[in-house]
This record gives structure tokens, C-alpha cells and sequence, in this order.
């Protein structure tokens, strides 16, 4: 093999590390595959098409022992690792420039209990994965409100989605973990086994070792339930903005909204004339019986007059795909997040001038109610930050090719005319790659951050596990 130059943890260069790469290859179950090998190209396939790094080398991992071996030799040699576990980041974060990527997409294997209804899941699967087991027997695990989402990324940032008002975050329905740490070890971390780290990895991201298995309590849900989209032309947005912010203040458990803005897509459901034009709209899902969830959106139903309404009973695992059509593989993306405690008239005029403009018809805004179970527990019951929040702002430009600057320029002129409304809070994984230190703490906060880099010093000392949303070791 042809001698390599491999980035180090550093920021360094290390050579010589061709003979070694052969021997861990030797030793994989999987494969290892370098830039002109088979397998490659799929290894560094990720969701967000804008990131282009170009890792020295992936290792497709087959199972835990060959997420042993390649932490051991990243460690052992001051390599720059990162872990793929399916490439949903938007942040890229999967992939590492010149280092040594992690892939566990081909570990996606699932396993439900209806009768515990304990739910086994390995790293490479999606939420869509999940679903799909899950509902076989009306059951779910909170997840997030796209499909296509890995689980890993999203239970290890906290993650929410539809159910996540009546179940609290997807972390909050975490059992137990099974983790590999910096030194090669295999730790179960569970409330009652290191403790601290299982803490640790509910919302602290990837920085405390690879997770190979994650154990949900899985909860009743449908097979059916109230979902679907309200649309209105946005010189109706203060209207609309009102409107779902009475619902939304007033609403049970069972109930959570989306306030979208976008430009009309070219669908079946929306009068041709408004294709192209800017809408405003409220999505929802209401996971109680038909009779309570027809008089929890009798509101939002029998409001003006809509462009569209596709409101109706759905399958739980078509509620969970609305969005997936907005957010395809491969597709440029750059985001920008608050968290809120409220709704305006001011910032529905902002969120109503910017989204009218957008530089591409992929972009949009959606602005997602949030408290609900989540919000009842304590602050520090896990890592996961900013809990309290009502809302999550998330402003996403999304678009088709280069030039990016402009794309990215109009997420980051509506976000600050924005964020002055907001708590100041970000979620961890809206947090895009340009981010710097005051945002990875408005992520957490003081308090849980550094309760982070402690247990970060402990398992992680030498910050193996640093191309993340990164949490440095306490001294």
C-alpha cells in the first residue's frame, strides 16, 4: 500500500501509517476502504450534501468488535476519528477530513419485546426503522419528526418529535446504553451502571465514547392518528401566528404543533396558482382518540379560509414521514436555532418578511412546540439543556447547488433579526459546523457543561471523541 498522510488529532500530519491501516484491516470483520476502494463512496455518504470531507479512511463496522479495534488504533496512534452513525448531522459531523471515519451504518440490527415493550436498537438505524417495528404492535419510541433521522445522533443530542409533549425527550426513554469509551472498554450505562455516563450520553452528544446498542422503552402510540397541514396565503401569518399560539398555550399532552412558513411546493393539495408563493402554515399531530383530537384542531380547521387542508386520521408512521419529502439525501443545507418561551406579533412580522424571501423554494422556516412532559422534569435530570423551552426555532436554508454563500446569508440575517426574542438556548444538534465555544454552552448552559467536562474527563481524557459539537475534559 502507498504510505498515507493521516490528520491527527492535533490538527497535525501523521505519516507512515500505511502498514499499520493494512493490519487493522486485517483484523475488521468489516471492511476497510480507502478513497479508491469499493465501499468508499457509501461510507462518506452523508445527508447534508453541502459538507465535502474527504476522510483518509473509513472502517464500515460489522459489529462491536470493530468499533473496539478502530477506537483502540485512533487512540494508540493520535488519529482524528469520527463516527458515522447515519449521517444525518447537519453539521457534517460525521466525517472527518484526513482521519480515520467510524461507519456503523451496517449495524441496523432492531429487537422488540411487546410484552416490556423494550426496544433493542443498534446505531445504523433511523427513525423510520424504529417506526416501522414498532407500530406493528401500536407502539413507538419518541423520536424525531423526520424519518429518514438516525437514531443515534438524535437520542444522544436529547431529541424530540411529535410524542415528545406527552413522553418526554427520546433520551428520556433511554434504558440503558452500551458504550465504547475511549480506552477500548465496553460499559453498560444505565441509571443504575455508571451512572454518570449514562447521564452523560442523554443529550451530551458523541463526545463520551461510541454507543453500539441502545435499549428504549418503547410507548403506546396509534396505529393511527390525527396529523396532516393547514396552509393560508402569508398576508394572513399575524392571523395564523395568533391562532397557533392560543392553540399551542392551551394545548394537552396529546397535542403538538408546527408554525411553518415557505413558499407553496408544487403539490396536488395546493391550488396551482399559489405554487411558488409564499404560505403560512400550521402542522400538527394529536395522538389521542379521534373524538378529542377532532375538537383539539376544530380551531385550526374552522379558521378563515385555508388553501389546503390535508388534516385527516394517518397512519402514526405517515405523520412521521410529512416532512421527509422536505428534507432529501443529498441536499444542501445550513440551519440556524433558538429556543423560545413565547410567540409575538414582532417575531411572526420577522419570521413573515424573511420568509417571504427566500433565496431558494427549499427553504423554510418552522418554528415546533416543545414543553409538555419534557418540561417537567428536572433541569438536570439529564444532559439534554434547555428543557423548559415552549419552542424550537429551526430556520433552514436548503438548496440545490453551489454558490452556498447567499443560501447561508439569509438563514443568518433572519436568525439574528430573530434571536433577540429568544432564551438564548440552542439545540445541539441544530448547531451547524461554524458554531464556536458560547454556543456549544448556550447549548447546555453553565452548570450541566461543566458537569459534562467532568465525566468527560473521566472516560474521555485525552478528547479521542472531539469532531462533535465538541465538550473539552475538565483540568
Amino acid at each position: 500500500m502507498t504510505d498515507l498522510e493521516l490528520r491527527g488529532r492535533d490538527g497535525g500530519t501523521l505519516t507512515g501509517a500505511a502498514d499499520d491501516l493494512e493490519r487493522l484491516r486485517g483484523s475488521l470483520g468489516g471492511p476497510l476502504c480507502l478513497a479508491n476502494d469499493d465501499g468508499y463512496e457509501d461510507g462518506c455518504r452523508i445527508w447534508n450534501g453541502q459538507i465535502g470531507r474527504r476522510p483518509a479512511a473509513v472502517v464500515r463496522a460489522s459489529g462491536t468488535a470493530d468499533v473496539i479495534d478502530t477506537v483502540n488504533f485512533a487512540r494508540d496512534r493520535g488519529l482524528a476519528l469520527s463516527v458515522k452513525g447515519n449521517g444525518h448531522n447537519v453539521a457534517g459531523l460525521a466525517l472527518v477530513d484526513g482521519g480515520l471515519c467510524l461507519d456503523l451504518t451496517a449495524m441496523r440490527g432492531i429487537h422488540l419485546d411487546p410484552a416490556s415493550r423494550i426496544m433493542r436498537v443498534q446505531p445504523g438505524c433511523n427513525w423510520r426503522d424504529a417506526d416501522r417495528e414498532g407500530q406493528a404492535f401500536g407502539l413507538a419510541v419518541p423520536g424525531g419528526a423526520v424519518s429518514t433521522t438516525g437514531v443515534s445522533g438524535l437520542v444522544l443530542g436529547g431529541g424530540f418529535g411529535w410524542v415528545t409533549r406527552k413522553y418526554g425527550l427520546t433520551s428520556d426513554n433511554l434504558l440503558s446504553a452500551d458504550v465504547v469509551t475511549a480506552d477500548g472498554r465496553l460499559l453498560t450505562a444505565s441509571p443504575d451502571e455508571n451512572a454518570d455516563l449514562f447521564w452523560a450520553i442523554c443529550g451530551g452528544g458523541g463526545n463520551f465514547g461510541v454507543v453500539t446498542s441502545f435499549e428504549f422503552r418503547a410507548q403506546p402510540v396509534g396505529p393511527e392518528v390525527t396529523g396532516g397541514l393547514i396552509l393560508w396565503p402569508i398576508d394572513q401569518a399575524q392571523e395564523v401566528g395568533r391562532l397557533y399560539r392560543e392553540v399551542s398555550e392551551g394545548a394537552d399532552d396529546d397535542f403538538c404543533a408546527a408554525l411553518v412558513m415557505r413558499l407553496a411546493p408544487p403539490a396536488p393539495f395546493v391550488p396551482e396558482a399559489m405554487h411558488g408563493k409564499p404560505v403560512v402554515g400550521i402542522v400538527l399531530c394529536h395522538i389521542g382518540a379521534e373524538d378529542a383530537a377532532a375538537k383539539a384542531v376544530a380551531p385550526i380547521r374552522g379558521f378563515g379560509e385555508p388553501l389546503a387542508d390535508v388534516i385527516t386520521r394517518v397512519p402514526f408512521t405517515g405523520q412521521q414521514t410529512l416532512f421527509d419529502a422536505s428534507f432529501p439525501y443529498g441536499r444542501r443545507y445550513y440551519w440556524k436555532s433558538d429556543y423560545f418561551d413565547a410567540i409575538n406579533d414582532d417575531m411572526v412580522a420577522i419570521m413573515a418578511d424573511h420568509s417571504a424571501r427566500p433565496t431558494s423554494p427549499h427553504s423554510s422556516l418552522l418554528f415546533f412546540q416543545l414543553g409538555g412532559a419534557a418540561a417537567r422534569l428536572a433541569a438536570d435530570h439529564s444532559a439534554a439543556g434547555n428543557r423548559s423551552a415552549n419552542y424550537i426555532l429551526n430556520i433552514n436554508a436548503a438548496w440545490e447547488a453551489p454558490p452556498d454563500e447567499h443560501h447561508i446569508a439569509w438563514a443568518r440575517d433572519f436568525w439574528q433579526d430573530l434571536h433577540p426574542h429568544s432564551t438564548g438556548g440552542v439545540y445541539v444538534n441544530f448547531m451547524t459546523e461554524d458554531e464556536d465555544d458560547s454556543r456549544v454552552e448556550a447549548a447546555y448552559g453553565t452548570a450541566l457543561l461543566n458537569q459534562l467536562a467532568a465525566v468527560k474527563a473521566k472516560y474521555d481524557p485525552g478528547n479521542l471523541f472531539q469532531v462533535n459539537q465538541n465538550i473539552r475534559p475538565a483540568a
